[in-house]
């Protein structure tokens, strides 16, 4: 799922291609997309392209007279930047034909979540925010008191809505990574020093990716947005060697995601239970990095 930086990427192009172009069409292939009907979307044909901004991880394009297109992309919505006219193509949902270019809203996935919604106020597209802080924004004091809201692991807690605003799974691995904490670690169990130490990590980890996926695009259009970075520190990085200790990055795998991080740098050592391995071995469990690898150089 596209997560803070890369939605704060799409909004950045977005403005910077379309701001002050009229919308001359809009072709919608998959109506289920589209999640309201009063206004009508295509009450944004003829209204100029005014701005576009994020409220957590959704994009909302803005077009004058007041009129607001709100985005989620959910897993594997994208955008895609494509010649007047293109076609839609296979998974394709619909398309903003502007002069110069046409903006393609893309699903790549049998599981169609993708949504928008159409609203006549910024009041009604405010009601949409869940309420987490923004880590680039909040105080020291403001993340720990979202944090803190309720007794979580800390990479629930990161990826609340609620609590904490635009991060996801690939981030908050990252931001664990930096801060040298373990995923698991219960935020009511979270001293002064962690809260900051993770207010610090994410703050930097977040920064670093916008600018590095800014340098990356430059002046064209993020094509290639993905969750899975050869930069990454952790996170997709199962079975290879941390880039701080050399230790091999391990994973708690849980419904349609898993959770990576390094045995050493954050959790002293201790391997964490993956559910469904865990119940299958019970006492058999590997409690340490070391005992896992000489079960493993045991079964070669």
């Amino acid at each position: 799922m596209p997560e803070l930086p890369d939605v704060s990427l799409y909004v950045e192009r977005l403005i910077a291609l379309f701001q002050g172009e009229p919308l001359q069409g809009l072709r919608v292939k998959s109506p289920f997309v589209v999640r309201s009907y009063d206004p009508p979307i295509n009450d944004a044909v003829g209204r100029r392209f005014q701005t576009s901004f994020r409220v957590g991880k959704r994009i909302v394009l803005v077009f004058d007279p007041e009129l607001y297109l709100v985005i989620h992309l959910m897993i594997a919505g994208r955008f895609h930047l494509k010649k007047p006219g293109a076609a839609l193509g296979k998974i394709g949902l619909l398309s903003f034909d502007f002069p110069q270019h046409a903006l393609l809203l893309t699903e790549a996935s049998s599981k169609k979540r993708a949504s928008l919604h159409v609203f006549r106020s910024r009041a009604e597209v405010d009601d949409l925010h869940r309420g987490g802080v923004d880590p680039l924004k909040a105080t020291r004091a403001q993340f720990a008191r979202a944090l803190r809201l309720e007794n979580r692991t800390l990479k629930r807690a990161l990826t609340d809505p609620r609590l904490i605003d635009g991060v996801g799974n690939a981030y908050s691995d990252e931001i664990l990574f930096r801060a040298q904490l373990s995923p698991l670690k219960r935020t009511f169990d979270l001293d002064d020093e962690e809260a900051q130490r993770l207010h610090v990590a994410a703050r930097s980890v977040l920064k670093e990716w916008v600018e590095r996926l800014r340098a990356q695009v430059g002046q064209g259009f993020p094509e290639q947005v993905t969750a899975f970075h050869a930069e990454m520190c952790v996170h997709g990085k199962y079975g290879v060697p941390c880039q701080v200790c050399g230790a091999k990055v391990q994973r708690i795998v849980y419904a349609e995601n898993e959770c990576n991080y390094c045995p050493t740098c954050q959790t002293g050592g201790r391997l964490l239970a993956d559910r469904a391995l865990s119940r299958l071995l019970r006492d058999d469990w590997p409690k340490t990095l070391e005992e896992l690898e000489e079960r493993k150089a045991g079964a070669r």
